[in-house]
């Protein structure tokens, strides 16, 4: 395998298996908190990341792009996934409404990590630390949170976004907009392959990136 192979692997592993982990657990954190402890009984309420760790969603698929995308010498436009933490919006205490604070948590939790890393990048350019490696990592953990954010809040179910839609919507309109989550992968790897969700997804990660790049006066 080439060095520089490799080398992306390592950048991208750590913000890759935390962006995705951490995202799962805020669902389950959350949705204790408005009275589902569905998670937490089964020891997904964690930081743990081998309970959340899907072979194929959080290993393989990314792995895979990384791997393209470094043979073709593009950036990685990653996409992933855990294993869902399970949420029984049954349970919750005002189910329609509550689900939509269950939901944003993922994407919040990305967003919040997102400026983590951009904190440990500043922290790293005042200190003139000179290993390009954590630079590297730190610029991988900032793109990749923010990418899995933006990615979450598109109004497709089974996604964040969608589910935040699902709440505002009147009951008859939920109810209809529900039946369309058993197309709603079917549409997201369609929008994939179609090279279409950088067009969804670049403009809140674009805007963002000025965010924090204000906020930590990178330029």
């Amino acid at each position: 395998m080439d060095a520089s192979i490799i080398q992306t692997i390592a950048v991208y592993a750590l913000p890759v298996l935390f962006a995705i982990t951490l995202h799962e657990a805020a669902h389950g954190y959350v949705a204790r908190r408005f009275g589902d402890d569905t998670a937490y009984l089964m020891g997904r309420v964690t930081l743990n990341p081998v309970k959340h760790i899907d072979p194929m969603g959080t290993i393989v698929v990314p792995l895979l792009i990384l791997l393209s995308s470094a043979a073709v010498g593009a950036g990685p436009m990653l996409f992933g996934w855990a294993k869902p933490v399970p949420v029984n919006f049954g349970r919750l205490n005002r189910p329609k409404k509550d689900i939509r604070y269950v939901a944003f948590a993922g994407p919040a939790a990305n967003f919040i990590m997102a400026f983590m890393w951009a904190a440990f990048l500043k922290l790293l350019l005042r200190a003139q630390f000179t290993e390009p490696f954590f630079f590297e990592m730190a610029k991988a953990g900032i793109v990749v949170n923010l990418v899995l954010a933006a990615l979450n809040l598109l109004p497709i179910l089974p996604l964040d976004g969608g589910r935040i839609l699902f709440s505002f919507l009147p009951s008859s309109a939920a109810y209809r907009f529900g039946q369309t989550e058993r197309y709603g992968m079917i549409i997201l790897i369609a929008l994939l392959m179609l090279n279409i969700l950088p067009v969804f997804i670049q403009p809140i990660v674009s805007f963002t990136m000025d965010i924090l790049s204000l906020i930590f006066n990178f330029y």
